[in-house]
């Protein structure tokens, strides 16, 4: 009787992550191995195309947050290597902190009521990561800052499309601190725990704890679910990045997460008309946190590519720079010297 109620259980919990998720189905996971190694990996899945830059940004950049007359404005304390989506947005990404930022998707997602030229001060979700990045060095930072609620965080439609965007958004530093952000019935909920390592796009990350806490109780050697929906991804990615080796052989460590995150990841090609949750991996970013390096893997080119932080200018002198990835160019290796100066990219604003 209580393995019928356990399995019905589990059944409620998956029909609402295959019906809520829309377009994205993403994973992010966290790594801590020995003598201080975290490392932050994760997907982006997406039906169609969804083209990808990597932008070196110094401090000292002025910036606004694209909401209207009384936007949330900012310099940069700290220089960060994101990677954009069709340069209008930071969706991923690293500072020279060792703090980082995921931006996922959540159907979910309801925003405040926002009024675009009224009194109070907005940050259009476009920069929400960006935001983070430029100024915070940890998670701790990030929750004490966004608690306070001094803006809000508001959203619009994809330009040139009919897709609203609807995200939520994970940070990590280089203790291995966690916290997911979400934006529920207008109001932010923050998860804050060093324990919360796996994350996918739906359902709310609340019911993802219940959906892992009900395959807690199966051993991941015998059993773990195989599906490409995003309630069996956070299960298998909270199981192996738990389940691969300890270590501070940092060659070992990110060949292990980049297994995981590959395990979590959708074959290209693979959708589903009657399921649109189901969407194939474009691209994974994986973030040494530790040695402040990051990776880069576009899944139709045959080369991972990764920065390493040591060689880059982040100083208010520095320039910006871009690595043109949005049409399949194919780097290997360490590619800072293949950046190109080259003007920032607009963000996207509201409607």
């Amino acid at each position: 009787m209580k393995t019928k109620i356990k399995i019905l259980t589990l059944s409620a919990f998956l029909s609402i992550a295959i019906f809520s998720e829309k377009a994205i189905a993403c994973t992010r996971v966290v790594y801590e191995g020995l003598d201080g190694t975290i490392i932050t990996a994760r997907s982006m899945d997406w039906k169609t195309e969804i083209p990808a830059n990597l932008w070196v940004f110094p401090r000292g950049i002025d910036r606004n947050g694209e909401a209207g007359n009384n936007s949330v404005k900012w310099k940069s304390k700290f220089g960060s290597v994101i990677t954009s989506s069709w340069d209008i947005a930071s969706s991923d990404g690293m500072n020279e902190k060792g703090l980082v930022g995921n931006l996922l998707w959540l159907a979910e997602s309801n925003y405040p009521k926002f009024e675009k030229n009224g009194n109070q001060k907005g940050l259009a979700v476009s920069l929400w990561l960006q935001y983070v990045l430029d100024n915070f060095a940890t998670v701790a930072e990030v929750v004490n800052a966004l608690e306070k609620n001094d803006f809000l965080v508001v959203s619009s439609h994809i330009p040139g499309t009919a897709i609203f965007a609807t995200v939520h958004l994970s940070v990590s530093d280089n203790t291995g601190d966690n916290a997911i952000f979400e934006y529920i019935n207008g109001k932010l909920v923050i998860h804050h725990d060093r324990k919360f390592v796996a994350m996918t796009n739906s359902p709310t990350f609340d019911e993802q704890l219940s959906i892992n806490s009900y395959w807690k109780g199966i051993p991941g050697t015998i059993m773990l679910p195989g599906t490409n929906r995003a309630a069996d991804r956070f299960v298998r990615a909270s199981y192996y990045i738990d389940a691969i080796p300890k270590t501070d052989n940092i060659r070992t460590a990110i060949a292990s997460v980049f297994g995981v995150i590959r395990n979590c990841s959708v074959p290209l090609g693979i959708s589903s008309v009657a399921e649109p949750n189901i969407s194939s991996t474009r691209w994974r970013t994986v973030a040494d946190q530790k040695n402040l390096i990051y990776y880069f893997d576009n899944v139709v080119n045959p080369n991972v590519v990764w920065v390493e932080f040591g060689k880059l200018d982040f100083s208010e002198k520095g320039k910006i720079r871009k690595l043109s990835l949005a049409n399949n160019e194919n780097y290997s290796g360490e590619s800072s010297m293949n950046f190109k100066v080259t003007t920032p990219f607009q963000f996207a604003g509201l409607d």
